[in-house]
Formats: structure tokens, sequence, C-alpha cells
């Protein structure tokens, strides 16, 4: 299925983590809060009936809170390495509907949110860019992006990546991070991640209960620093912090089950926020 805004078809899989958003937004306000998300929603002429009966399933609702989570380690990151680097190129790979640069603009640093041209295409449309900030059609796996980027090394660069890199091969995998490596020396990357079977296991639920099929998951790690290390010069430096309890503490107003459920997924499956600092 397909929404249509002036015209413009948006896609289901652009949908769901918007969706997600919005059901983060009003199940942990105090964790979470996406007005755009509930704004785009609200204004999309999109039928959510059936993911709003869904949206208070169990397999939902810890969905929701992973997202939560997530989008709001990765933003920490982001502000983290904006303290040293105000200046900054603030990348968002894969960025989908995301509004993360909004929230974490300091007014000097630029945003670029780079995706395929059809994606592109509906962000023009629903999330167009502000100030210091561009949207870029690319593949990501075409280093000519590069080149798009306004890096300056004095200023440094801070990436991030959410839900993307499951569905890289391995072997592309090492070829970007490989190359990022090269041509943003002092740049941070910082994404998302968990093993084999917590990627599996994630995909399988959420997307399921989520009306979407399957889809292969490619990347995964449990020892970050250890699997990744031989991919990069002595100089890089690689750490990673549980994305479900590392950066937060959860109040009791969310589900018991939930936070037992929060460290069983860092610590059995791995789930991470994977932090690589490239050498200078």
């Amino acid at each position: 299925m397909e929404s249509k805004k002036n015209g413009i078809n948006v896609q289901e899989t652009l949908l769901i983590p918007l969706f997600g958003r919005k059901v983060c937004s009003e199940s942990y306000p105090d964790l979470f809060k996406d007005e755009w998300a509930e704004k785009v929603c609200n204004e999309l002429d999109y039928d959510f009936s059936e993911l709003e009966k869904k949206s208070k399933s169990f397999a939902m609702q810890f969905g929701a809170l992973e997202v939560a989570a997530r989008q709001t380690d990765l933003a920490l990151e982001v502000e983290d390495y904006l303290k040293d680097h105000p200046n900054a190129a603030v990348v968002n790979l894969g960025c989908g509907l995301d509004t993360t640069f909004w929230r974490v603009d300091n007014g000097r640093c630029k945003g670029y949110n780079l995706d395929l041209p059809d994606v592109i295409a509906i962000r023009d449309e629903l999330l167009p860019p502000k100030e210091r900030e561009q949207n870029i059609a690319c593949d990501l796996n075409d280093f000519s992006w590069f080149d798009q980027i306004g890096f300056d090394p004095a200023d440094g660069a801070v990436f991030y990546v959410a839900g993307v890199f499951y569905y890289f091969a391995m072997d592309d995998m090492k070829k970007l991070l490989s190359a990022m490596e090269k041509r943003f020396p002092g740049a941070v990357i910082a994404f998302d991640t968990c093993n084999k079977i917590g990627a599996k296991g994630m995909t399988a639920t959420y997307l399921k209960d989520a009306g979407l099929e399957e889809v292969p998951v490619l990347f995964s790690v449990s020892d970050a620093k250890k699997e990744l290390a031989p991919w990069f010069g002595k100089g890089t430096s690689i750490t990673s912090k549980g994305y479900m309890t590392g950066y937060m503490t959860y109040p009791k107003t969310v589900n018991p089950v939930f936070r037992f459920l929060a460290k069983v997924g860092d610590n059995v499956v791995k789930m991470q926020i994977v932090r690589i600092a490239f050498q200078s």
C-alpha cells in the first residue's frame, strides 16, 4: 500500500518508521518526542487504522521503545561530537523521514540527509530542508556522495545511521567504512547493530507485526571492537554501548517486562550503538 501527498507516493517502508516514532511520542513522551512525526502522520492521506489497532500490541509497543532508545542514543552521540566541533557536518545516512538534525542543530553545524532518489523526492515534499540543511539523493555504495559533503577537517563531521546497516552485505560495509576512514579523517560515525540472532528476531517480529515482509539481515556484529578493528588503521578507535540501556535509565512508567527485555536485548543479542572515530 502507498499513500499520496500532493501526487507523490509514500511507500510503507517509509511510513512504518515514521508511525513508529509517532507511537514513541505518544507512549513514551518523557523519553522521546517527535512532533514532526505526529504532524506528518496526521496530514498524510493514508489510512493508519490497521497500524493504530496494532500500535498497542506487545511487539509494536516494545518496538516503539526500541526506536525511542535508538533515536535518542544517536542524537546524544551527535550532540557529544558537536560540543568540540560546533561547525561540523552532521550527516544522516539512509535518512528516510528522520528529523534528528532538527533536534540537534546548534545553529552553526551543517546538516546532510542522504537516501535513494525516490526517498529524497518524498522527503523534499514532506520535510523540506531548513537553513544549513541539504537533502542528497544517492546510493550509499556509490562513493561519489563523499564529494557532496562540505567536509573541512578543522570542523569535522559526525555521521549517524539508524536501522540501515543491517541490510548491507558485510563486504559492502567494509568497503564503505574503510573508504570513509580515508576520506573523512577525524570524523565519527555512530550506528545501531546487534548479533545475528537479534537482527533476525527483530526484523521478523517487528516487520511482521507491521504487516511487512521479512527482509534478510546481512550485517551484524557481537563484539564490535574485535570484529571491526581489522578493517581500519591503528589510529581509528571503536567503542560500543548497549542501545537499550547504555544511554538512559527507564522510568517506572515503562512496562517492567519491557525494562527486563531491554537488558536482555543489550546483553544477550548485543543490541548496541557502535561509535567509530576515524584516525586523523
